[in-house]
């Protein structure tokens, strides 16, 4: 007997139903029409690409005003900006109603520009941005403090909105924020006793930003952060220039030293100059430096050692504070304590 097979693409007619030539003919339709559907929807595909790839070259144009700015929406659209060219992912939304380069993490300049007269930066905002040393938690924090003089606060997500009936302000940088003394202030609220005798230090420091009594001036009687702020401000002192020089003096006092004098120039017998230590006190001759990270830099470190040997030899005694003294603080005032003992000063 011959054994029939079916060719590729074909079947055997079954009892009672189509010819081979009828079902034949339906598979090769369905095949053409699966492939006009397949190939039309690669077309449809490649033009979409297309399209998306022409998009994407003119999401780079932007009008040199706007381009890699923050700016508003209302400002771009009036200058002719498409809108859908303002959702691109070139573009993020710092907060409503206005844009900013993908990546940008300037909060500060987004805020500033949908800010009304009435409004301006305050608190650790404020003192931020007059250069204030901070603690790292209030560093990291993304919320920017904004205050209202009169009734409508600012109501946005990432800002902390606060209301006055008055306010001292100056601009700086283009900026709006409350007066150094003021910030200084607003800060007794927000930050404890020690970072603000520390933001106080840098603003009667170097860059002469407000004086001891702009500070007391400052201090608005009846406030409930009124009392802290006087209790700062008592140990506020001008040359701390940094804010672990504001600990040692402070941890030093607190401790049953007597003050010591800040970042003094130390000179030997004969007039010349051996260097300068964040604190002193120079009748004994009896020094307290703060070595940070840098210090342990190789150029660093041999400039310290060529230093201190000039200290060691014109009878100073030099100690050395770190980051650890800070949380352990103990052994750094056994050390000072005998360096005052050795020099026959009563504690």
């Amino acid at each position: 007997m011959t054994e029939r097979h079916d060719p590729p693409g074909e079947s055997r007619p079954r009892a009672g139903g189509q010819n081979s030539g009828t079902k034949q003919s339906g598979s090769c339709t369905s095949l053409r029409s699966t492939v006009v559907l397949h190939t039309g929807r690669q077309a449809r595909s490649t033009g979409r690409r297309t399209r998306e790839h022409r998009n994407m070259r003119r999401a780079r144009q932007l009008p040199p005003e706007f381009d890699a700015a923050v700016f508003r929406t209302g400002d771009a659209l009036a200058a002719g900006v498409n809108s859908e060219r303002l959702r691109r992912s070139d573009l993020e939304r710092p907060t409503r109603g206005v844009r900013a380069p993908a990546g940008s993490d300037d909060f500060v300049s987004a805020i500033a520009i949908v800010m009304r007269d009435d409004q301006h930066f305050s608190h650790v905002t404020a003192a931020r941005l007059w250069g204030a040393p901070l603690p790292r938690a209030v560093q990291d924090d993304r919320r920017v403090h904004v205050t209202t003089v009169g009734t409508l606060r600012m109501r946005r997500p990432g800002v902390v909105a606060h209301r006055a009936v008055s306010a001292e302000v100056r601009v700086l940088n283009g900026l709006r924020l409350s007066a150094p003394a003021s910030a200084w202030f607003e800060c007794a609220g927000v930050i404890d006793r020690m970072a603000l005798v520390a933001v106080g230090d840098h603003m009667v420091g170097r860059a002469g930003l407000a004086t001891i009594d702009d500070l007391r001036r400052a201090i608005r009687p009846g406030s409930p952060h009124a009392v802290a702020a006087r209790r700062a401000v008592e140990l506020v002192r001008v040359g701390c220039e940094s804010p672990m020089e504001t600990w040692m003096r402070i941890a030093v006092i607190e401790a049953g030293f007597p003050e010591p004098e800040l970042n003094i120039d130390v000179h030997d017998a004969t007039g010349a100059f051996l260097g300068r230590v964040d604190l002193a006190w120079p009748r004994l001759r009896i020094a307290l430096e703060y070595d940070g990270e840098h210090h342990r830099e190789r150029d660093v470190f041999q400039h310290d050692q060529r230093r201190d040997n000039g200290f060691v030899v014109n009878d100073w005694t030099v100690i050395h504070a770190t980051a650890a003294d800070a949380v352990r603080p103990a052994v750094l005032f056994e050390r000072l304590r005998q360096a005052f003992v050795a020099k026959g000063a009563a504690l």
